[in-house]
């Protein structure tokens, strides 16, 4: 199967990125936030979800995730330490007072959350490079 390129202008869109990237991994270092361009970016290991089966072969593929039109961005319960890791369990938007504005929440394992004030929702996940065998496919039951 191909690289993803996903992009999302709605709440409906953005559904399809957060399937993509649940369970993804991202090193808090590779997290940065340009406030003079407006763009969040997190470079994350996604698990391929769409080529996962029941027993494997499990997959991981390196991947951008980008949101543009970012006014400001918040975070709770987040390691600072950029070597720290994290795992993303969603992504939402929720809409402002003023359409089309809005946040976006990036829920991390462990209560993290990334939450982005948005001007308008226009975000990226793009695969990067090559895939990797992983031995394990994640399990929200364990």
């Amino acid at each position: 199967m191909s690289q993803l390129r996903l992009i999302a202008e709605d709440a409906a869109d953005l559904a399809i990125i957060a399937a993509a990237a649940q369970d993804a991994l991202v090193r808090m270092g590779d997290v940065s936030f340009d406030p003079k361009a407006r763009r969040f970016t997190a470079m994350i290991s996604r698990f391929r979800w769409e080529t996962a089966g029941e027993t494997g072969p499990f997959e991981r593929a390196s991947a951008a995730l980008a949101f543009e039109s970012v006014l400001g961005v918040k975070s709770r319960r987040v390691r600072r330490d950029a070597e720290a890791l994290a795992s993303v369990l969603s992504i939402a938007f929720s809409p402002g007072e003023t359409p089309p504005g809005g946040a976006v929440s990036l829920m991390l394992a462990g209560g993290g959350e990334i939450v982005l004030d948005v001007e308008c929702l226009d975000a990226l996940l793009l695969d990067l490079g090559p895939k990797w065998p992983t031995p394990r496919r994640p399990d929200h039951e364990v």
